[in-house]
């Protein structure tokens, strides 16, 4: 079985390929868990799955130039901070196929934090926003 070590991930933000300043991606996806246990579960809980629940954590090298990470999320007059967003992410930036898939979903961009570093560090990004609605996976 083949195994991927992550150096090439595609990560593409309104329409804007960030994947240079991304360090690190990670989409998380869960589910509701809901009790359905009544009178008669012979003593044991029973459940079903309820509501999606996924989000979008990125870690960013900040850079402040005009199609870098500040400028795509954060622009004066057109900030994407408080709106949703379309995002899509493959593993590698080749083209989608059955050992590529795509993943495209909405993203609330519920936060974002310009400036991160102590004297002397790189300046960085960390966010994690919810994903709005179902995640859609390509492989073609």
């Amino acid at each position: 079985m083949a195994r991927l070590v992550l150096t090439d991930a595609s990560v593409v933000i309104n329409g804007i390929n960030l994947s240079e300043f991304i360090t690190s991606v990670t989409l998380s996806t869960s589910e509701d868990v809901v009790d359905t246990t009544g009178m008669s579960s012979a003593g044991a809980r029973t459940r079903v799955s309820g509501l999606a629940d996924n989000s979008l954590t990125l870690e960013f090298n900040q850079d402040f130039a005009t199609s870098g990470p500040e400028i795509t999320i954060n622009a004066v007059g057109s900030s994407l901070v408080g709106t949703n967003t379309t995002v899509v992410i493959k593993p590698t930036s080749a083209a989608v196929g059955a050992s590529n898939p795509s993943y495209t979903f909405s993203c609330v961009v519920a936060e974002w934090s310009p400036l991160s570093a102590a004297v002397g560090e790189l300046a960085t990004v960390s966010t994690t926003w919810p994903i709005s609605g179902a995640i859609t996976k390509a492989v073609a």
